[in-house]
């Protein structure tokens, strides 16, 4: 992939349109290949550790063209929570997708996710767990956040095994992602729909 990446740009290709023409493209179907079970886990992060090497080649390239993110969103496992496989598959899969990813890591407290969030200014806030003893944490977050008047700043997504649509909804989150490919749609139908509010107000 590095080499691939390094082979367009010598082609005159411009740093975004590798992204998105060459490595969003090829995550975007690798996305699609997950959520129909043709892919796994493993070969799911295999690409999109790939990816990274062709991210890590455009960065600084995109940074001097000023190239525009879809958007950013901030990830982290809950307190109590150490599990990140999941966690980290998402946080690749909406890079390879366009958006910045600020992955925070495990086991957060409500005022580390406040920190990320005053200090990154994102438009998603995304959290995980893999317990049922932890996931009731993130309703801590959510309600954290009503409480300090920031709840209508992003968009709260969540995810992890023992989670579903109706704990989603009873905790007051944006969405429930059963996976790292209904994440990445997810986001991009929230963002759309958040711009377009901001548009037409």
């Amino acid at each position: 992939i590095v080499e691939g990446t390094h082979i367009l740009l010598e082609r005159n290709w411009a740093p975004d349109k590798v992204l998105n023409d060459a490595l969003v493209e090829g995550m975007r179907v690798v996305g699609i290949d997950f959520r129909d079970g043709i892919l796994f886990v493993p070969e799911v992060l295999m690409a999109a550790n790939a990816m990274k090497g062709g991210m890590k080649v455009l960065r600084p390239l995109l940074a001097e063209t000023g190239a525009a993110t879809i958007g950013k969103m901030v990830a982290g496992t809950v307190k109590g929570d150490i599990h990140d496989i999941g966690k980290n598959l998402v946080c690749m899969m909406m890079e390879g997708a366009g958006f910045e990813v600020i992955n925070i890591g495990i086991n957060n407290s409500v005022e580390e996710y406040l920190a990320a969030l005053e200090e990154h200014q994102p438009d998603i806030l995304g959290m995980s767990a893999l317990l049922t003893t932890t996931m009731t944490y993130m309703k801590v977050v959510i309600d954290t956040l009503i409480e300090k008047g920031l709840r209508d700043d992003y968009i709260v997504m969540v995810g992890g095994a023992p989670l579903n649509e109706e704990f989603g909804e009873a905790i007051g989150a944006d969405a429930y992602c059963r996976d790292a490919a209904v994440a990445v749609e997810t986001a991009k139908q929230l963002i759309a729909e958040r711009r377009g509010r901001r548009l037409s107000a």
